[in-house]
């Protein structure tokens, strides 16, 4: 590890230290035996009486694979700028042998948990942004836009659509030729967020390498191109020469660049403080 990375682990470390708190596991959701969990890092704000905007963390993997550790430094940055994160465990084939259906469900529960237990949470039900990236930004992007795939065991009153997107080389194409087409076929038409952007989508950032090799530039440029059509807001930030998951912390200077440029989104919404980032990790 390079030396500012342990400069920033350690200053976000102390903070959380300072501030008097630590990570909290809730357990979401149980289907038969399976139990889920969410990792919450709640915001480090002083002010209790403000409710807190949410970003919902989704990782990666395929639908197959991953663990809620890849967004644990944005959860720890990002609670330091006022916002309440949480980390979500869902079903995947590799440890459930489920397939991308059920990761769905899972993340629409998973919002819903949060919004409905919002008052409890001290969160802001309005002010509750998806994240993810591959799988997990597809994940992300479903919950705004997908109607179906809801848990017989949700309270479907609850509304599970979150009010931003953030997207980090999502898999947004599920239909022949995109990824995952094989597992999805015919049921594209319902599953894949391309298909399915409509008026009321979420403002949304994008964030894409160029020489991704599972989502193609075009395919991103599509889907802002449909997204503005509908009267949404979306962002496309390109990163030359960079391919799939360059935005990962083992990748520092990427990871410190996506996630200012998903601070300063937030900003933009009204959802953070306008402020310079609350760490200097140079």
């Amino acid at each position: 590890m390079s030396l500012q990375k342990h400069i920033f682990s350690a200053l976000v470390s102390l903070t959380c230290i300072l501030s008097g708190y630590a990570q909290e596991q809730i357990l979401y959701k149980q289907v038969d035996s399976v139990k889920l969990f969410m990792e919450l890092y709640p915001s480090g704000t002083n002010n209790a009486d403000e409710k807190k905007p949410a970003i919902v963390f989704f990782f990666g993997g395929g639908w197959n694979s991953g663990n809620i550790h890849q967004f644990e430094p944005h959860a720890k940055y990002f609670s330091q700028r006022g916002v309440s994160c949480f980390l979500v465990d869902y079903r995947v084939r590799g440890r459930h042998q489920t397939s991308p259906f059920e990761s769905l469900k899972d993340a629409k529960s998973a919002i819903r948990y949060i919004r409905e237990n919002a008052e409890t949470l001290n969160i802001d039900p309005s002010r509750i942004v998806a994240a993810g990236g591959s799988a997990g930004g597809h994940l992300a992007a479903a919950t705004a836009l997908i109607d179906g795939y809801n848990e017989d065991s949700d309270n479907l009153s609850i509304n599970c659509k979150p009010n931003a997107l953030l997207l980090f080389n999502p898999v947004i194409d599920n239909g022949p030729g995109g990824y995952g087409f094989e597992r999805i076929r015919d049921e594209y038409k319902s599953f894949s967020p391309l298909h399915n952007i409509r008026k009321g989508a979420p403002p949304t950032i994008l964030f894409l390498g160029t020489e991704d090799d599972l989502i193609p530039v075009v395919t991103a440029e599509y889907y802002q191109m449909v997204m503005e059509q509908v009267g949404s807001r979306c962002e496309l930030r390109l990163y030359q020469g960079e391919g799939h998951g360059f935005f990962n912390y083992r990748n520092f200077d990427r990871y410190k660049e996506t996630l200012f440029e998903s601070d300063a989104f937030l900003q933009s919404l009204g959802y953070i403080e306008i402020k310079e980032p609350i760490v200097d990790i140079e």
